[in-house]
């Protein structure tokens, strides 16, 4: 699908974006990918199934799920219709050849390292990226002899540089957080192949809407799809996405460990992908909108958004991204965390919370939020500014936000 107008921030740079990784539009594959045409109890939306056991009528029909005669569910922990669903929907708009779905972002993060890694191997990461993947992979994976290397987001050479035998996995966000970097996917991918080293991207800022990981090369995709592909801030999921061959040992590990979903949480999932399209539309424009008044506000030092030529990675965004999402961060002029602190303090129509990708606009300051145990070298360390101000735009009337945001910068 080649973007149109309304799926792109500047339709002046339609010409350069990439297309959608769907034969269909990204909002009618949201709706009907996935689905059976017509369901089991002629429902048009798929039942909700409350059970973690799935019975067979005897001994030959067991035998012909085993030998993978029929497409059935089993055990929960395996697999259960309405994750089926799901997964199938969110292959379609990633242009993936299967998903794995699971119970947090986080829980995906873990199972696929936890299924690609043994004791010895190494794993490079650019630096900016999620506290919590890094203290996974610090705190925990090394105590089983997994080596994590951090090298400067960006700078390809010290990722080459970093990539030894041992190294089994290449991982970056794209865009990263909160710095909003972009990252150069033909040239991250290109590296891994040329060294044999599986890479990834966690697109959760990007979406599907916006990004096509797969399509520049990338081996594995992940999501946390509590975020923009839930949309309502009412649960909690992670999938990642790629060729069956990589995702099969991954799918088997999931179904050792059990970090499976629910299936109620199936059903919100499935119900918020159905306007994910509609959504995500709004929220590239608001991003925009407001990134751009924040950039002319006397108050405002510094707003990191790739929608903006002032950022320094927005050539490799107009090239990679068909649009910039939602989230914004941008630094108070001349404010000590304190004052910064009361600049999110004044916010009407913002909520302080964690979290992006919901309907409703959220705000928070990073030093505070995630970062408030660390220490001021540390948080140099992970570009955490003191005066940084995270902002996840919601699917409200841009003028709304910017007029909160007004009186929150008022002297």
């Amino acid at each position: 699908m080649q973007a149109t107008p309304s799926d792109v921030s500047e339709p002046s740079q339609q010409s350069t974006r990439p297309t959608a990784p769907t034969e269909q539009g990204i909002s009618t594959t949201s709706v009907h990918a996935g689905e059976a045409r017509q369901k089991s109890i002629n429902s048009i939306t798929d039942p909700v199934v409350l059970a973690s056991t799935f019975t067979f009528e005897n001994t030959q029909a067991l035998i012909d799920f085993v030998e993978n005669r029929e497409d059935r569910s089993e055990y929960g922990r395996y697999g259960a219709p309405g994750e089926q669903v799901v997964e199938r929907k969110l292959a379609a708009l990633e242009g993936a050849e299967d998903a794995v779905l699971y119970a947090s972002g986080m829980a995906a993060l873990a199972g696929v390292l936890n299924s690609m890694l043994a004791s010895g191997d190494e794993i490079v990461f650019f630096d900016e990226c999620y506290h919590r993947s890094r203290e996974y992979c610090r705190t925990y994976l090394s105590k089983f002899g997994v080596v994590t290397k951090e090298v400067k987001t960006g700078d390809y050479d010290a990722m080459e540089a970093a990539i030894t035998p041992n190294t089994k996995l290449l991982v970056s966000e794209s865009p990263t957080n909160p710095q909003m970097s972009v990252i150069d996917l033909d040239r991250f991918a290109a590296i891994g192949k040329q060294h044999g080293v599986t890479t990834i991207i966690d697109a959760t800022l990007a979406t599907p809407f916006n990004i096509s990981p797969i399509a520049h090369g990338i081996d594995l995709v992940m999501h946390s799809a509590t975020k923009y592909m839930g949309g309502h801030n009412d649960l909690l999921a992670g999938v990642v996405l790629g060729s069956k061959e990589l995702l099969d040992p991954i799918r088997k590990l999931r179904g050792v460990m059990g970090p499976v979903t629910t299936p109620h949480n199936c059903y919100l999932l499935q119900r918020g992908l159905k306007t994910f399209g509609l959504r995500m539309k709004q929220h590239n424009e608001n991003g925009m909108a407001v990134a751009r008044y924040l950039e002319d506000h006397p108050r405002v030092e510094r707003v990191w958004y790739p929608g903006l030529e002032s950022h320094p990675y927005h050539e490799i965004a107009k090239e990679t991204m068909r649009g910039y999402g939602g989230l914004i961060t941008f630094s108070v002029k001349d404010a000590d965390w304190k004052q910064t602190a009361a600049v999110v303090d004044r916010a009407k129509l913002a909520r302080i919370a964690p979290s992006l990708g919901g309907v409703e606009t959220l705000i928070e300051q990073p030093l505070v939020m995630s970062y408030f145990e660390f220490t001021p070298e540390q948080r140099v360390e992970f570009g955490i500014e003191d005066n940084m101000i995270r902002l996840a735009c919601g699917i409200e009337d841009s003028a709304d936000i910017i007029a909160d945001l007004e009186q929150c910068l008022a002297e």
